[in-house]
């Protein structure tokens, strides 16, 4: 007999049934399909309902989120740093011709940077002293240390791979239980900040050379070149944030609207199953920037520690020209840490504390307890699954990093002002000494001798 009382739901493609009854197999005769007899004779098979035909567009081509990334990679690999390519469904590597080009990039810029230090920079003198001048000669030598990052960025370019193919299961995996394409859109953001970031970066380079050294063209191009490469890592990193933080946003609006009308529990398992991969992928774009972003804020904690240094120690005697390009250097650079800090929180909390917001709101009730189970083991996997942005264990990118590092700037700033202040006395000292060196030597010069002449 034919049993009505049979259910069962797909997950993933697979049939699953609820009340442990075996699924009824397929009976042809002679081994005959219908299905293969019926696609001969229709002439325009009705569609699916299910079926969208954007759907597929983005898995033919490119992923949805390297399309939305696609303006700050195609300019990544235009500067050395990104040797990625799409190669095809969803499949990422580092090509040997893009790895040849950024090679040539570092050793042309290396070879410029040897130039340039013996071609020296020319600080602009003044009546600050020394001790100022050499300490803005440390800040335009430490401009040309981020090149550094370039030979690392390769490096870490095999773990980014491996994160963008992560990207390419997750949107197979969302399209199988949703039956769409993932609906991710961040508008002109992404192009706006890749056009933008290399013209700021320029500008900022170009107002310090004009303001505190003697400006020459031909010097200011590797700083700008390495000014340009910090910024768009930087970017590069705020724009994959952002992209996670949206699609955490979308992955918990469609998880609420499906437990509004949830039935069996496997739904609950299908996005347990979903957030665990996103999880997975938030941790490893941390560990995929581990050196790089390691690197990128310790150099903008130098810059900044130097430059207000530098600025305060000036401002005793009047906001000069040569305040200028520090007060810009500072603002820009402080606001670059911020917001790498600032979007990875974001990021963290969106897939974390999300979830766990429409979890918790859950009214459990009305559910069957298979539900009910599967509801407590999600929220049990966001609470034991960490979401922090860490750099490879040495410490979390959040607010609290951007926190830290602001204290301790304010404590090398005290000191550094302490020793500033402590020079001007022994200054003194030394120039009276000499002063009056001097004049006992020309008083004695001058005067006639009183050495009684030989007879």
């Amino acid at each position: 007999m034919f049993n009505n009382n049979s259910v069962g739901i797909n997950v993933l493609g697979e049939r699953l049934n609820l009340n442990g009854s075996k699924p009824k197999k397929a009976v042809f005769l002679d081994g005959v399909s219908f299905e293969a007899k019926a696609s001969y004779t229709k002439v325009a098979p009705a569609p699916n309902s299910n079926y969208n035909p954007m759907m597929y567009n983005h898995m033919i081509s490119e992923t949805i989120v390297y399309d939305t990334l696609k303006p700050i990679i195609y300019l990544a690999r235009a500067m050395g740093i990104f040797p990625v390519s799409f190669v095809s469904k969803g499949k990422f590597k580092i090509t040997t011709v893009l790895l040849v080009y950024s090679g040539f990039v570092l050793l042309v810029m290396v070879g410029y940077i040897g130039y340039i230090k013996w071609d020296k920079v020319e600080i602009v003198k003044s009546a600050e002293g020394r001790f100022e001048e050499a300490v803005i000669g440390y800040l335009f030598t430490l401009y040309l240390v981020p090149v550094l990052m370039l030979p690392v960025s390769w490096y870490e370019a095999i773990k980014l791979v491996r994160v963008f193919n992560d990207w390419s299961v997750f949107e197979r995996i969302y399209r199988k239980i949703q039956q769409k394409s993932l609906p991710l859109f961040t508008g002109n953001k992404p192009l706006i900040i890749s056009l933008a970031l290399p013209i700021l970066s320029c500008v900022i380079m170009v107002v310090t050379h004009l303001t505190m050294v003697f400006f020459r063209f031909l010097q200011v191009l590797p700083y700008c070149y390495i000014n340009t490469i910090t910024y768009i890592t930087g970017g590069f990193w705020y724009l994959h944030c952002d992209v996670i933080g949206k699609v955490a946003t979308i992955i918990a609006e469609d998880f609420e609207q499906t437990l509004k009308n949830i039935g069996p529990s496997a739904r609950v398992a299908e996005f347990r199953s979903l957030w665990m991969l996103l999880a997975k992928i938030t941790r490893d774009v941390g560990l995929g920037s581990c050196y790089v972003l390691t690197f990128l804020s310790l150099y903008l904690f130098l810059i900044i520690t130097l430059t207000i240094y530098g600025l305060l120690s000036t401002l005793q005697d009047g906001f000069g020209i040569k305040d200028v390009g520090l007060t810009v250097t500072a603002i820009f650079s402080i606001a670059l840490l911020y917001f790498i800090c600032d979007e990875a929180h974001y990021a963290s909390n969106c897939v974390r504390v999300n979830f766990q917001k429409k979890l918790l709101l859950v009214k459990l009730s009305w559910m069957n307890e298979d539900a009910q189970q599967e509801i407590n083991m999600f929220l049990r996997a966001t609470e034991m699954n960490p979401t922090n942005m860490s750099l490879g264990g040495f410490f979390d990118v959040n607010r609290n990093l951007f926190k830290s590092l602001l204290a301790t700037m304010v404590t090398y700033l005290v000191v550094l002002l302490q020793f500033q202040i402590s020079l001007p006395d022994d200054i003194a000292v030394f120039n009276m000494t000499t002063t009056t060196t001097t004049t006992t030597i020309a008083a004695a010069s001058l005067s006639p001798s009183t050495t009684p002449k030989p007879k």
